[in-house]
């Protein structure tokens, strides 16, 4: 790592932008993401197919075009934007073309088919799908000092902060239209992550869609449910740890998805999202275990599957920002 090696203080977005993304960054490892938490994208293959299926909705209000993209963002090491393409049905898939949007290298076992980008591709008609890519969108911290003054927090490599100077310009106007903190001497120490990179990052990635349908799904909260000492943590190895940025760790913060909303979004939980696609935790009935025992036992591991990709105070409580491009909402029953 460089920059803050030799001891010195920068603030959030860039000591994490470095930590994440540098050369010797997290997200350039070998094991990728999977090697340290799970995503819904790993928690079962349901939660691809269920993506297929908003696919080809959006398939279907395009009036089935020629071409049907898919636009995999922060893909990891592709396995969301395999798993969709493979849950295709044969009609669709034969007009769907995959990307994957990463900054780590192209996985050499990954199909031919699809295409590894940086930047999502211009002028797609198709769906492009963000999974737990926000929450990695680096952000700057604000925290209220003594005196009820929003200041930038400053880090070191090894984790160590303090407070900076005053949050001034756009990033105040932010703070106080999306996560206002109160001055006085009560709110000494409350703090708030700048979600303003966040926003402009969501919308540079909608505006790279032509025709279809852009779609967020993130930890996340909204205005009236802000956490008053912010969100930032680390991950390593599955599990919590202190957010240092110094490569060793994922360091993420959960995400103001209704400051991303553009005009026309839908806003809801992964929960209502999931089960509007088909994926439900409903039990098996009890007599296919005598008439087809292992259809039963397969049946019963995907329920347990749906649970988990729906289960209140877990997945099913992640936002999903859907953004409608040049048609009108895709129909979720």
């Amino acid at each position: 790592m460089t920059g803050a090696a030799g001891g010195g203080w920068r603030g959030w977005r860039e000591a994490t932008e470095e930590a994440l993304y540098g050369p010797l960054g997290f997200y350039r490892r070998p094991e990728g993401p999977a090697g340290h938490f799970r995503t819904s994208v790993h928690a079962s293959p349901l939660f691809a197919e269920a993506v297929a299926r908003l696919l080809c909705r959006v398939d279907e209000t395009l009036g089935h075009p020629s071409e049907l993209a898919f636009v995999d963002m922060a893909a990891g090491r592709g396995e969301l934007v395999t798993g969709v393409l493979k849950a295709l049905a044969p009609e669709v898939a034969s007009r769907a073309r995959g990307y994957a949007v990463e900054r780590a290298d192209r996985p050499r076992d990954l199909d031919h088919r699809i295409e590894w980008l940086q930047e999502p591709p211009e002028g797609v008609t198709g769906l492009l799908f963000a999974n737990e890519w926000l929450d990695n969108v680096s952000l700057d911290i604000a925290q209220v000092d003594p005196d009820g003054v929003r200041r930038l927090v400053l880090v070191r490599q090894d984790g160590t902060e303090r407070l900076g100077d005053p949050v001034e310009g756009a990033d105040a106007e932010w703070l106080d239209r999306w996560w206002p903190l109160p001055a006085g001497e009560p709110s000494e120490g409350l703090r708030a992550e700048i979600g303003r990179p966040r926003d402009a990052a969501w919308a540079s990635a909608v505006a790279s869609v032509g025709r279809g349908l852009a779609a967020a799904v993130d930890y996340a909260h909204t205005a009236g449910a802000r956490p008053p000492f912010g969100t930032l943590t680390g991950f390593r190895e599955g599990r919590d740890t202190a957010p240092v940025p110094d490569g060793s760790c994922d360091i993420t913060a959960h995400v103001a998805l209704d400051a991303c909303a553009l005009p026309g979004a839908r806003l809801l939980t992964q929960r209502d999202a999931l089960r509007a696609l088909g994926v439900s935790g409903g039990r098996p009935p009890l007599t296919l275990a005598t008439t087809d025992p292992a259809a039963y036992v397969r049946a019963l591991a995907r329920a347990g599957e749906a649970a988990e990709l729906t289960a209140a105070g877990g997945l099913g409580d992640f936002g999903w920002l859907l953004q409608p491009v040049g048609l009108p909402d895709v129909r979720l029953p």
